[in-house]
């Protein structure tokens, strides 16, 4: 190899590098990471109706888990739901549907009527809060342990050890977001913003943006 294509090969890497670097640094365009694929599932709701993965397609869903006899505050799980739901006029959606989803990991005792109780004792808005689960308590470890990778285990006493967290889930059934912190402070505006950060991704990666937006995912999974 000549000295001069060695030149223009070193001289590629060098903008390459630089390049990385600087999307690194200045993020001209804020992406959410692809993480991976939100497990399928079909699960009864709080109104004994089928509520599956493919019914939350298109729009954004924050996901989390508990059980209606959780001891409270339960790492104020419901709180933050509540305070995201309310204050969701807070993120630039423009139009974009965002879904609420807990899912119970006590089948035995949430029983639709149960949930449905609880939902409402609450005061959860049900119209976009759906509270679910599965009597298939195999598919159930699934959904949660595999699909969603968070950890439960029933103690046998009637209460139940469980990772707290939030999921976040794009219109496509990608998970883009986990807050494995539910009692942070700060959580119900980091997923606001989060959430302004995905809706800004739908609504511009279209046409030649698409490209800067595949290119900011790209720099956000291989740049160190």
């Amino acid at each position: 190899m000549n000295k001069t294509l060695l030149h223009v090969l070193y001289g590629i890497l060098a903008v390459v590098m630089i390049s990385v670097f600087a999307f690194k640094v200045f993020q001209p365009i804020q992406v959410l990471p692809r993480m991976q694929l939100a497990p399928a599932f079909s699960l009864i709701d709080q109104d004994n109706t089928p509520l599956t993965s493919e019914d939350l397609r298109g729009d954004f869903t924050l996901y989390t888990i508990t059980y209606t006899n959780c001891p409270p505050p339960c790492y104020n799980i419901n709180e933050t739901m509540q305070e995201v739901q309310s204050r969701l006029n807070e993120a630039p959606l423009d139009g974009i549907e965002v879904n609420f989803v807990t899912i119970s990991i006590d089948p035995d005792r949430d029983t639709p009527e149960a949930l449905n109780a609880y939902a409402r004792s609450i005061g959860a808005d049900i119209s976009k809060w759906r509270f679910a689960t599965t009597t298939n308590k195999s598919l159930l470890k699934t959904i949660i342990g595999s699909g969603f990778e968070t950890y439960y285990e029933d103690k046998g006493d009637g209460t139940f050890a469980f990772d707290p967290a939030f999921i976040l889930v794009d219109g496509w059934g990608i998970v883009r977001s986990e807050y494995r912190y539910a009692t942070e402070v700060s959580l119900p505006d980091r997923i606001l913003r989060h959430l302004g950060v995905l809706a800004e991704e739908v609504h511009n990666s279209t046409g030649s943006a698409k490209l800067a937006y595949e290119a900011a995912h790209l720099f956000l999974c291989y740049a160190p």
